[in-house]
């Protein structure tokens, strides 16, 4: 009958909402677990023209370790290009990297966790072997350390204004910052400092 068939798909949608809006991303990681990455807009000088410009954030969610580096613009040769960046000053790729959902590389969003990347992103991810995992939409808080290091490195690195000739110039000073972070003390064990941490989850990259 119509009404049993009624009550059948909406017992059938409760219980399946309900199984989705239990799905999370743990926010405690095991060494060489998972990494962040978020965008940020940021304002600089570079040759004399003041402009904004994209700064790509990647922060490893064991060891805090934070790299950064700076583009004109968003498209995915420099999503690809930052990528590259970051794995290679890591020295290695954790299993998995957790992201917003960004148009340059989320082309569409599912539900739940269900995404189509982008195919050139998705050929990177395959590459290495990473896999990526985005967010639920409007929740940052699944990757926080990322979103935090945005704001806290925009007033620590980018105010003053940066100013510098080139964006070779430019990302040659945040990488001198980033090696500069690593100095600083791990917020989970108080005993150690980032770049110690970070060598002990080298080994599990």
């Amino acid at each position: 009958a119509y009404d049993s068939i009624q009550r059948y798909v909406k017992h059938w949608k409760e219980k399946h909402r309900l199984a989705q809006s239990k799905a999370f991303i743990p926010l405690e990681f095991d060494p060489g677990d998972a990494m962040q990455f978020d965008w940020s807009l940021e304002h600089v000088v570079i040759g004399g023209v003041s402009q904004t410009v994209k700064v790509a954030h990647f922060r490893l969610s064991y060891s805090r370790k934070p790299f950064i580096v700076a583009f004109p613009r968003e498209q995915i040769e420099m999503v690809l290009e930052a990528h590259n960046y970051a794995f290679a000053y890591y020295g290695g790729v954790s299993k998995r990297i957790i992201y917003d959902n960004p148009k340059t590389m989320v082309v569409r969003i599912g539900t739940g966790k269900d995404r189509d990347f982008h195919p050139r992103f998705l050929a990177l991810m395959n590459h290495y072997l990473v896999n990526p995992v985005a967010c639920t939409p409007a929740s940052g808080w699944e990757k926080g350390q990322v979103e935090n290091q945005v704001n806290v490195l925009r007033n620590q690195l980018f105010k003053p204004q940066l100013r510098f000739k080139s964006f070779t110039d430019l990302n040659s000073h945040l990488l001198a910052c980033c090696q500069t972070l690593g100095n600083k003390a791990h917020p989970q064990f108080k005993d150690k400092g980032i770049d110690e941490v970070f060598n002990q989850e080298r080994h599990a990259l």
